[in-house]
């Protein structure tokens, strides 16, 4: 029966033990080591044969023996408290306070693997969130209830880029505000103190929860971090109404550890020794967003990850991209060229924002300018390409208006202050200057009677 320690272990290879089992105990089940100085340490069950269980350790096997730890088998998943007092809290990657406060007072305890969401119940995101960044907003905008990841590369400033919409964010056509729920993965120490710094310095740390599993946790604790926060945002978001926005990062620390628990339990390798189980893992935590019906509140979530050599085809990218609706990549040669945030906005995209926007949402000529700023950005690539084989001086003028076009996109619509909170009304009305000085023929994704509406009655005003 539970409750009762079994001396000696079978094995111990680094953070894995292995420990034979006379009990029914199930995949997931949290155990507790104690090693021969008396010292408890807690492990979680990440194989299972007949006979034994194969535990991943969350921190150091040292002190645990063969012959004289033990071993006491828990009943019970990995569970999280939830209550009232989560919001302004910093927790590390297992849920355990590291604030200096005491734990939160609450008997409620929910398992951190979540619960299956009906299909049927979920409500289809539509609300547009203003987040006051041009390239985002204009081009790439983030629905309530949406899962858009930021894909990036080392030394860029995702950690800038979501730190302002985590300040920014709010709802354009409400006066409900967000809570947020930060999950760090892997993070180094520096990096969450950036997080901790920018949140007290806006004011909005006492509406986030933070989990910060730091780059020396063990492995095992990465795969906990991101359940325990989206464990936190359900609670928020389902059982108090509020809408919670998540960012994860990294996850490509949170896949690396997952390929490292994988290799530890001797399982065969999928592409670039990934586990073939890696897909279904991320969509377990990327479908944990959304609306459903009969709550008033909603989780969207950010999830950032760090392409490897900038690579946007390698499985974590990849993979990401085929569960969530778009992505916003950032390119280093923007970077390089001191705009910010460095957003490429050709392989970025938003799969919902054709239902966030227009008349009644944001404004009726969103769309028409979305889609010609793309188009014209586009063909300002093509030519760019052009231009490196005959040179500038062999174009016609509209490709020399393109190359101005290009020039001043990159410098006034995608480039903004770390500080700067754009409206979007701000965002459109940059857009309409700078599509003014294309010839007016080549505006042909855009309603006529919109152009007239936007453009023509502006210079008119002007005049």
């Amino acid at each position: 029966m539970r409750g009762v320690e079994y001396k000696g272990i079978q094995a111990v290879d680094g953070p894995i033990i292995i420990v034979k089992c006379s009990e029914k105990v199930f995949f997931g089940e949290i155990v507790a080591v104690r090693n021969r100085y008396g010292k408890r340490c807690i492990g979680r069950i990440v194989d299972l044969s007949q006979d034994y269980a194969v535990v991943q350790v969350f921190g150091s096997t040292a002190g645990i023996d063969l012959v004289e730890s033990q071993v006491e088998f828990l009943d019970s998943p990995m569970e999280l408290r939830v209550g009232e007092g989560l919001l302004g809290r910093i927790f590390n990657g297992l849920g355990q306070p590291v604030d200096g406060c005491p734990a939160i007072t609450s008997s409620k305890r929910v398992n951190v693997n979540g619960y299956p969401i009906n299909p049927f119940a979920r409500v289809y995101p539509k609300d547009f969130i203003q987040t006051g960044i041009s390239s985002i907003d204009g081009m790439n905008t983030l629905i309530r209830g949406q899962k858009l990841p930021i894909f990036s590369g080392s030394g860029l400033p995702h950690n800038r880029l979501a730190a302002q919409i985590i300040r920014q964010a709010k709802l354009l056509n409400s006066d409900e505000d967000f809570v947020m729920v930060f999950a760090g993965m892997g993070i180094k120490y520096d990096v969450a103190q950036f997080f901790i710094k920018e949140f007290e310095e806006s004011g909005v740390l006492s509406r986030v929860v933070m989990f910060q599993s730091l780059a020396d946790a063990p492995s095992i604790e990465r795969i906990i971090t991101p359940r325990c926060a989206l464990t936190a945002a359900e609670y928020l978001a389902y059982e108090k109404g509020m809408h919670v926005l998540v960012v994860l990062t990294d996850m490509t620390n949170y896949c690396e550890a997952l390929r490292e628990i994988s290799t530890t339990r001797g399982e065969i390798p999928g592409r670039k020794g990934y586990p073939g189980y890696l897909y279904s893992d991320l969509a377990e935590l990327y479908e944990r967003a959304g609306k459903i019906q009969g709550s008033n509140g909603s989780i969207t979530q950010i999830p950032i990850l760090t392409m490897p050599n900038d690579d946007i085809s390698h499985p974590i990218p990849d993979l990401t991209g085929y569960i969530t609706e778009g992505q916003i990549v950032l390119d280093r040669g923007l970077s390089q060229q001191g705009v910010y945030p460095p957003v490429s906005m050709l392989p970025s995209l938003s799969r919902l924002m054709k239902d966030g926007i227009g008349k009644g949402m944001t404004r009726e000529d969103h769309k028409d300018v979305s889609n010609q700023l793309f188009a014209a950005y586009s063909k300002v690539k093509s030519i760019r390409g052009l231009v490196s084989i005959i040179g500038e001086e062999e174009l016609s003028d509209v490709d020399r208006a393109y190359l101005q076009f290009g020039n001043e996109f990159e410098r006034q619509f995608l480039s903004q202050d770390e500080k700067e909170d754009r409206p979007i009304e701000r965002t459109l009305e940059i857009s309409w200057n700078l599509l003014s000085k294309l010839p007016r023929n080549e505006l042909y994704r855009i309603d006529p009677q919109i152009i007239e509406r936007y453009m023509d009655k502006k210079i008119s005003q002007e005049a």
